[in-house]
């Protein structure tokens, strides 16, 4: 059996990286293609999120044990809270031929990306910072202090783009998703060889 793939998607929070995340999983057109990577964290639930849906939600305590085990592929704190891939699911699914679809941070695609050599690595961008910031108000789940973090740490993470496959900049939803379909199409179905990162790529 041919092994599965990874594929990631990443980009500063406030990209919309989540949301083109969700509407792979529920595309007709990539249904049982992909197998959703959950990650475990430390961080309070959104307003409609589940546990065991979005994410595994647990405490700090909790967390650090799973990561003194050495449970999670990669792990990171992220501002005040702690993520992680779970590595024993992550590999019993490549092993079955499943390819795996992570939405993780910047940081924990670098580690993830050195691990898994044929990784598929999308990065996922706003136009600018201004409208990234504008994105993080809307979503108004930060105080000032937290929100001036989170851009002062998208300007590092932006600088890791050229670190990608691809580049999609999110400017329309709709058409940011397409060039992603388009490009798990061309990657994971077969229809072309990797690439590595191609500016025409990037809207």
């Amino acid at each position: 059996m041919k092994r599965g793939r990874i594929i990631i998607l990443s980009g500063p929070s406030g990209s919309g990286k989540t949301t083109l995340h969700q509407k792979l999983l529920k595309d007709p057109a990539f249904k049982r293609k992909f197998v959703k990577s959950l990650s475990v964290t430390t961080r309070a639930p959104r307003p409609g999120e589940q546990d065991g849906r979005d994410y595994f939600f647990i405490n700090k305590k909790q967390f650090l044990s799973k990561q003194k085990k050495g449970e999670f592929l990669e792990s990171m704190k992220v501002f005040d809270n702690y993520y992680g891939t779970p590595k024993d699911k992550v590999d019993q699914n490549l092993d079955r031929g499943k390819n795996v679809l992570l939405c993780i941070d910047v940081q924990g695609a670098a580690v993830v990306g050195s691990r898994y050599k044929d990784a598929v690595k999308i990065f996922i961008k706003t136009p600018s910072l201004k409208d990234l910031k504008a994105r993080l108000e809307q979503r108004a789940t930060e105080d000032t202090d937290k929100l001036k973090l989170r851009l002062k740490t998208a300007k590092e993470e932006l600088k890791e783009a050229g670190e990608y496959d691809y580049v999609v900049i999110n400017d329309v939803l709709n058409r940011a998703y397409r060039e992603l379909a388009r490009i798990l199409k061309a990657e994971v179905l077969g229809a072309v060889k990797k690439r590595k990162l191609n500016p025409a790529l990037s809207r």
